[in-house]
């Protein structure tokens, strides 16, 4: 699988988990260059806090459009520290 935004892939990997129709790459999947960190956090009832990225590509940027649990409860081992995307992010194989 490839998520890709702004022309650019910003990660790749065949460790995929899918929880809720989103695609989880591990994060050593990224390409980094393209991520920052963002101060923007949200509570899920079942996962736990996620913490958020904004992607920089070409000069553009896209808020927020990743998300990851740092620590996620006991339900959602399986996503921990992996990353999700939205905002317009293609994800394909």
């Amino acid at each position: 699988m490839k998520a890709i935004w702004n022309g650019q892939v910003l990660a790749e990997s065949d460790d995929i988990v899918v929880v809720e129709n989103n695609h989880y790459f591990p994060a050593a999947a990224l390409h980094r260059e393209f991520f920052r960190e963002s101060d923007t956090r949200t509570r899920c009832p079942w996962k736990g806090e996620a913490h958020y990225y904004s992607l920089v590509v070409d000069g553009r940027e896209n808020r927020d459009a990743a998300w990851y649990y740092p620590s996620a409860s006991t339900a959602a081992k399986n996503i921990e520290g992996r990353v999700a995307f939205w905002k317009g992010v293609s994800v394909a194989p």
